[in-house]
């Protein structure tokens, strides 16, 4: 008997009965209706809030797999030419090595200025100074310059500096001038040569 009845009164359900101040006295329709309208409402509202954060989760995790599979591409590339690398590396020790070895060490420096004496002496050429300056500091080496004056003619100054380039030590020349020495026709050469040694860790 109550189905029936519940049925009768869904069936002679009329939106104007509805007065929102009298909730308590709905028919039964009604009170339904609102019931599940706000069931819906609260579980929209829930599922929109869990899919949202879900949504950003998913955003999170798709951009560090991302992050990962470049990792791993790079990783993976640099694994696979790990052979090449290691020999890359030796050839670049054994060039610097190479290149270690024509620095002078700090007691050796006497005899690179006997050496750029004697380049002077073979190519004609009067040694009137060689002179060693204070050193200079740089961010992985030193600067050992040394300022030469010498006399002669045009040619054995070009002979000079051919001699002082081919030595077995890095010595690069800069500054150069070349002034006429009196009525003679000599010329006068201020040059000044830089050598260089590698700045060891304690410096």
């Amino acid at each position: 008997m109550a189905l029936a009845d519940t049925l009768e009164q869904i069936k002679n359900f009329d939106l104007s009965d509805i007065d929102l101040n009298r909730m308590g006295v709905w028919p039964l329709p009604g009170k339904i209706f609102v019931c599940v309208l706000l069931a819906a409402l609260v579980l929209g509202a829930v599922g929109y809030l869990k899919v949202k954060d879900l949504n950003q989760q998913l955003d999170r995790v798709t951009a560090q797999e991302t992050t990962l599979r470049q990792n791993f591409e790079r990783k993976s590339f640099q694994a696979a030419n790990l052979d090449e690398y290691l020999l890359q590396m030796e050839e670049m020790e054994r060039s610097f090595g190479a290149l270690l070895d024509r620095l002078p060490g700090d007691t050796e420096v006497p005899g690179l200025l006997e050496d750029i004496d004697a380049r002077g002496s073979e190519s004609g050429l009067e040694i009137n100074s060689i002179r060693l300056e204070a050193e200079r500091q740089s961010e992985y080496y030193v600067e050992l310059p040394i300022s030469i004056n010498v006399s002669g003619s045009y040619h054995d100054m070009g002979g000079f500096v051919s001699g002082v380039a081919g030595m077995p030590r890095i010595v690069t020349l800069h500054n150069f001038a070349i002034t006429r020495s009196g009525d003679s026709g000599a010329l006068d050469m201020q040059i000044q040569a830089r050598t260089y040694r590698y700045k060891s860790q304690d410096e």
